[in-house]
C-alpha cells in the first residue's frame, strides 16, 4: 500500500462534512470559508511514541488523545473547533493499528463536528502531529494575559489522576482494578472542556489548559499577565483514588507538577462568579476555587497550617 492508497482508505471516509469546507482532502491544500464576525484560532501539538504515549498503548486511545489535546487548546481559547490537519509518521503500514487509530480520532471528531481537511503521511518513528483550527467571535477569545489582581483562580476538575495511571503502568505504585478503571481514562482518553471554554467567554479574564501541570501552566498566565498568585493547597481538587495513594504518589507535588490533566485553569473577577456558577450548573461542570490573583509576582503555595510550600518540580519540560 502506498501513501495515497493509505490516505484514501483510512482518511477520506470520515463522517464529518462541514458546509464551510470548500475543498478538503485531495488537493495540494484545503480551502475553507471564514464567516464574517469571527476570528480564526490555530493551534498544533505533536505526540511522540514513548514520550507522550507508551509504545503498548491502544491505537484507538492514541487516536482519541491526539485530537483531544488539540481540542483542549481550543477550549482554553473559548473557541469552536472546526477543522484539523494530520501529519502522521509510521514505521510501517499496520492495517489493524490504523483502523483502531482512525476510530478513536474520528469518533471524537464527530462529537465536536471537526473535519479532517488534509495532512501528510511519511515512514518513520510513530509520531502524530495535528494542527487544529477553530472560530471565535471577534474580540472574544480567552487568553493568558488578562488576569488581574483580585481575580479568583478556578480549575474545572481533579488533578493528578493521569499521573497515577502512568505510575501504575510503570510499576511505581499498584492500583486495584477498580482504581485503574477510574483513572486510566484520564491518561489515555482525556475529555477536552470545549463547551465549557465557549461558555466562559465574557466571564473569565484568562484561561489555559493544564497540560504540563498546574504549577507550570498557571505560571504562564502569571507571566503573561504580569501578576502573581496565592494558592490554598487544601483546596486543590484531588480524586478519592489520588487521596488513597497521596503519600506514595508524592503528595501535592505530583498533582501540580505532572500534567496531562487537560482541565482548564481560569481566573474570574469577583463580579462574575455568579455567572460562573450558572454556567457550571448549565454545563454540568464544577469549578473548584483554589486561590486568588495578587499583584506580587510568583506563586505562593499555602498549606493547611498556613505555611509556605514549594513544589519540587514546576511542571513538565521536554528539554529540562
Amino acid at each position: 500500500m502506498n501513501e495515497f492508497e493509505l490516505i484514501q482508505r483510512y482518511f477520506w471516509r470520515q463522517t464529518v462534512v462541514r458546509q464551510d469546507v470548500a475543498i478538503a482532502i485531495g488537493d495540494d491544500a484545503a480551502v475553507i470559508d471564514i464567516p464574517a464576525g469571527y476570528q480564526l484560532v490555530v493551534s498544533t501539538d505533536v505526540l511522540v511514541e514513548g514520550v507522550h504515549f507508551p509504545s503498548d498503548a491502544a491505537a484507538q486511545a492514541i487516536g482519541h488523545k491526539a485530537l483531544a489535546v488539540n481540542l483542549s487548546d481550543m477550549a482554553a481559547m473559548g473557541a469552536e473547533p472546526a477543522w484539523f490537519t494530520l501529519n502522521l509518521s509510521l514505521p510501517d503500514v499496520d492495517e489493524n493499528w490504523l483502523e483502531a487509530f482512525c476510530r478513536g480520532m474520528f469518533d471524537l471528531a464527530g462529537e465536536y463536528n471537526v473535519q479532517l481537511i488534509g495532512g501528510d503521511t511519511v515512514k518513520g518513528p510513530r509520531t502524530i502531529g495535528i494542527q487544529i483550527n477553530g472560530l471565535v467571535p471577534t474580540g472574544q477569545a480567552l487568553t493568558r494575559s488578562g488576569a488581574a489582581s483580585g481575580d479568583y483562580i478556578y480549575v474545572t476538575g481533579t488533578l493528578g489522576d493521569a499521573a497515577l495511571a502512568l505510575a501504575h503502568h510503570q510499576g511505581k505504585l499498584t492500583l486495584t482494578e477498580d482504581e485503574q478503571q477510574k483513572v486510566s481514562s484520564r491518561l489515555h482518553t482525556p475529555e477536552p472542556r470545549v463547551r465549557i471554554g465557549q461558555g466562559l467567554r465574557g466571564i473569565a479574564n484568562s484561561a489555559i489548559d493544564i497540560s504540563d501541570g498546574l504549577a507550570a501552566d498557571l505560571g504562564h498566565i502569571l507571566e503573561m499577565s504580569k501578576v502573581g498568585a496565592r494558592l490554598n493547597m487544601p483546596d486543590i481538587p484531588l480524586s478519592s483514588v489520588y487521596r488513597t495513594h497521596f503519600e506514595v504518589a508524592g503528595g501535592y507535588a505530583t498533582a501540580v507538577g505532572f500534567g496531562d490533566d487537560y482541565e482548564l485553569c481560569i481566573t474570574v473577577p469577583g463580579d462574575k462568579t455568579d455567572k460562573l456558577e450558572s454556567i457550571g450548573l448549565e454545563l454540568g461542570c464544577r469549578f473548584y476555587l483554589i486561590g486568588e490573583i495578587e499583584s506580587e509576582a510568583g506563586i505562593r503555595w499555602i498549606t493547611a497550617d498556613g505555611e509556605r510550600w514549594e513544589p519540587p518540580s514546576h511542571g513538565y519540560s521536554h528539554f529540562r
